[in-house]
Formats: C-alpha cells, structure tokens, sequence
C-alpha cells in the first residue's frame, strides 16, 4: 500500500519506534531508522520485513536534541530517498521526580527530545510533503497527552504539547492531501516498561506475572499491554486513503486507561 513513499520513524532501535518501522516496511515504505544504541540489528529486521517489497532501510544516528542533528537528518533523507513523505515521531525519554526535586536539565532534555523534536521535523519535512501533494506525520503521543500522573511534570508538559502541535499543524494542512494526527498509547511491553516491571518483582517479591498485572491494574482496565505491532497497524491505516479526513485527532490506544 505504501510502496514507493519513505518513512522516518525516530527513536525506533527498539519498542514502538522499531515496531512501527516493520509493519511500515511491510507495506513497502523505505524506511529510515533512528536512535541510539544498536542499529545493524533494528536495520537487518526493517530489511528483513521489507525484503518481499524491495524496501530500502536507511539510519541516521541525529541526536533528537540537538536542532542540528535534526537537520542534518532531514538533509540526508532527502539526499539519499528523495524526501520524507511520512514522519512518525516517536522519540522520547522519561525521568520521574515530584516537580520540586526535578532536575533542571532533565526538564530541558525531555522537552527537547520528547516535544521540540517533532517541531523540528516537522518544519522540515512539510515543505516537500506540499510540493509532493501527499504526505503523513504521525505523532506518538501517550496517554499521559491526555491526562497527567504524579511524578512525571515533563513527560506530562510534553506530551500534551506535542497533541497542541498537532492539531495546529492538522488545521493548517486541513485543506491539503497532508494529514496530521496523533497516537496516544497506554502501557506498552517495551524494554523500558520491562524494566519497571522486574523493578517491581523485585521490590515486592513477586513472580513476573502478578508483576505485570499489578502495573496493568494500576491504570489500564483491559489488563492488556498495547503491542508495537497493534501501535504500527495503526499508523499504516492513518497513511492509508481511508484516513484522509482523520486531521489532529489524538487516537488513545489504551485499554480503557482514558476511558475512566
């Protein structure tokens, strides 16, 4: 469905990002990985995934803070593939403190990579995106964009403005064959969550299941963890014909947890 449009998916060595970018070279996208850490593995999965559809996977290591790095990026993807035709902007850190005690840098730094990126890649790639007549900007959200726990100021502050900039952008594409729109998933099994989970077995003495659905209950009634692969389906029905008219939505793919 997507075969001949280039996708950047940032932050995706790993969890959703990585998710996104197969399900993505699935359908044929090139695909240009970001984020730090591994790449040759992420890269030969996006490979793998797309070798039916001739896909061609590209990586550029920017660092998602730096507006320069960014732009570098976007210089290389128009290079190397011709231009961005969809962005999926799924960078993201995360740091919890009451606002108090929150470190000063660490404020500055989730805002960076977690909201400034995305406006910084989107600025870039919406001029080609009109030129081209065609164009899809996926923004991954949270739940925690639509309503906020304690701890978690920044990555709160953020993700409710990365969903402010998405409609500001939807509205200002509203007439043209560009959508906008954002994801706003719930607890998702990634790496990072992993880590909160064995935390928490090990805090309590639990055995990782009852772990698991201890974390669930807290705040998603489905006792589900949404997949990267349920995140990336999606994201490829919102590149879709289909959701031409879909324009600045937050989709909250939660279990229940917004329902509330």
């Amino acid at each position: 469905m997507l075969k001949g449009k280039t996708a950047l998916v940032t932050g995706s060595t790993s969890g959703i990002g990585l998710g996104i970018a197969l399900t993505l070279a699935r359908q044929g996208a090139h695909v240009v990985l970001n984020g730090f850490g591994d790449s040759e593995g992420p890269i030969k999965e996006v490979q793998e995934a797309g070798k039916d559809q001739a896909t061609r996977v590209g990586y550029h290591g920017a660092d998602m803070s730096k507006p320069a790095d960014i732009e570098a990026m976007m210089a290389y993807i128009d290079k190397e593939f011709g231009g961005c035709d969809i962005l999926v902007n799924n960078a993201g850190i995360q740091f919890v403190a009451n606002v108090e005690d929150f470190p000063a840098e660490k404020w500055d730094a989730i805002i960076a990579i977690n909201l400034s990126s995305a406006f910084h890649t989107m600025r870039l790639a919406l001029p080609g995106m009109k030129q081209r007549q065609w164009g899809r900007i996926i923004n991954i959200a949270s739940t925690h964009g639509l309503v906020a726990s304690a701890g978690k100021s920044a990555y709160v502050a953020a993700k409710h403005g990365l969903l402010g900039l998405t409609k500001s952008a939807a509205l200002e594409t509203a007439q043209l064959p560009v959508t906008v729109n954002a994801i706003c998933p719930g607890w998702v099994l990634t790496p990072l969550v992993q880590k909160q989970i064995d935390a928490r077995a090990q805090k309590e003495g639990l055995d990782p299941d009852e772990a698991k659905r201890q974390l669930l209950a807290e705040k998603q009634p489905s006792l589900q963890f949404t997949t990267p692969e349920e995140l990336g389906a999606l994201a490829v029905f919102l590149c879709s014909d289909a959701a031409i008219n879909v324009r600045g939505q937050a989709w909250a793919m939660d279990g229940g947890w917004t329902a509330q």
